[in-house]
């Protein structure tokens, strides 16, 4: 009894009770949670299973917002899981889950876990590498022990759609109260375990508006350089979840605050410190924003070729001040980029072939003469370059004119374009010249005498 009394004044080893919140005191009411997860729940418990709402969407709730999914926790396995939800699929290796279907919504199902054994790590099948980081977590577990290995206090509250009670075992809903983001264990070990929660913890506190809890937030700083541990690809499906969280533009500048930003977008500190590229880069997420909270849809690829065109700008100028042809120096000038930003953050092929294409597109704006702007019309990423050409603009990197004849030129009716191109340049005119002319016999061009042979 002794011990069990120290255990709870301490919160610390089994038997740590949770502080049951009822409905009256949280003002979550069941018909707030969405029909996949009630019935998830429901369907559990009818095979003697317990199973709550449990994470951010219950967090969200309590904040008053309406979360965009619904997560589960179970004592089940997601074999278990998997039999007792006829449409079901059993997904993940690192993390074995279950995702629930329902109609048009896929409820995320995972089982309770413990944390893993000290001698897991000498196993044949170890679950943390070198580095301490957490590389397999099938360790099962009970309700308290789930709890324990959530991240963050605000993310660790179970919500039972039965009774409409909170279970909140690590004073989460003080923390939402005081809308302050505190980690659950020791700061260090927890992001030495997983230095994603690092980047997790500049997300939530940018997206929720909360004070990241000083001793969470004391150790980041010094251990940013564990990024660099992470997989490039686990590290662009955070980055990503960060740039469309709709608080991109203050992540972003959370991340440089804090040091992270080094792991994620290496160029972005040196993005920063330009006038110009300070200022795109602040237009483009903020565009982002707003197109996320106004629920319209948002290109992946057009945000990240914003982040790093002012990079790709400068490696083209570079290699056109060494004498390199314009077109070939933008070319390799994005290959440069691409390649020193895939070392940390692993962009699929799909998204930067994109990236490409709209930077490619960029010099061809300039063209307003002639049959190229017509062409330039048809291109399927016409759209998407043109937006960014107004960003380009709108940020002060060409003149405002360029932007506002390209709008008009796309808007005005078909028979009307060709009033608006301008004449050729004198120099353009005397290229296109030369290039029609025939060479003669001794390679001068047509019309000019041969030189005489004595």
């Amino acid at each position: 009894m002794i011990k069990r009394f120290i255990r709870r004044v301490l919160r610390i080893g089994p038997g740590r009770e949770p502080e049951r919140i009822p409905a009256a005191e949280h003002g979550i009411k069941r018909d707030r949670i969405s029909y996949g997860a009630r019935k998830t729940c429901e369907l559990l418990a009818a095979h003697g299973h317990e199973a709550f709402v449990v994470g951010g969407a219950v967090r969200d709730l309590m904040l008053g917002v309406q979360p965009k999914d619904f997560d589960v926790a179970t004592d089940a396995t997601p074999e278990q899981v998997h039999k007792a939800i006829r449409r079901s699929r059993l997904i993940g290796r690192r993390f074995r889950i279950v995702h629930a279907l329902f109609h048009d919504e896929v409820v995320e199902v995972s089982t309770y876990r413990a944390p893993a054994p000290p001698e897991a790590d000498e196993a044949r099948d170890r679950v943390v590498d070198e580095h301490g980081r957490l590389v397999r977590d099938n360790v099962w577990g009970n309700r308290e022990q789930d709890a324990a290995r959530r991240d963050f206090t605000v993310n660790a509250l179970y919500y039972d759609p039965a009774t409409e009670t909170v279970l909140d075992y690590h004073q989460g809903v003080r923390d939402l109260k005081k809308r302050r983001l505190r980690i659950i264990g020791d700061p260090r070990s927890r992001f030495r375990e997983d230095p994603v929660r690092m980047l997790r913890a500049v997300r939530f506190a940018a997206k929720l508006d909360f004070q990241i809890d000083p001793k969470t937030r004391a150790p980041i700083t010094e251990m940013a350089d564990l990024m660099a541990n992470v997989p490039p690809a686990r590290l662009f499906d955070e980055i990503l979840k960060l740039l469309l969280s709709g608080h991109a533009s203050a992540c972003v500048h959370r991340l440089r605050a804090e040091g992270l930003h080094h792991g994620l977008l290496p160029l972005l500190d040196v993005i920063l410190e330009q006038p110009l590229g300070e200022k795109f880069v602040n237009l483009a997420l903020a565009q982002t924003d707003a197109r996320v909270r106004e629920d319209k849809p948002v290109s992946p690829a057009f945000l990240f070729a914003a982040l790093l065109w002012h990079e790709v700008l400068a490696a083209w100028r570079a290699r056109e001040g060494r004498g390199e042809r314009s077109v070939p120096a933008l070319f390799a000038a994005m290959d440069d980029v691409i390649e020193l930003q895939a070392v940390k953050l692993n962009i699929p092929r799909r998204l930067t072939a994109t990236m490409k294409e709209i930077w490619a597109i960029q010099p061809r704006f300039e063209q307003r003469s002639g049959k190229r702007p017509l062409a330039l019309l048809t291109h399927p990423r016409f759209r998407a370059g043109y937006d960014f050409l107004g960003l380009r603009a709108e940020s002060g990197e060409v003149p405002a004119e360029l932007a506002l004849w390209w709008r008009r030129f796309a808007d005005a009716e078909p028979e009307h374009r060709r009033d608006l191109l301008l004449p050729a340049g004198e120099g353009e005119r005397k290229k296109r010249r030369r290039r029609g002319r025939r060479k003669g016999p001794a390679g001068s061009p047509a019309g000019t005498p041969a030189p005489q042979v004595s």
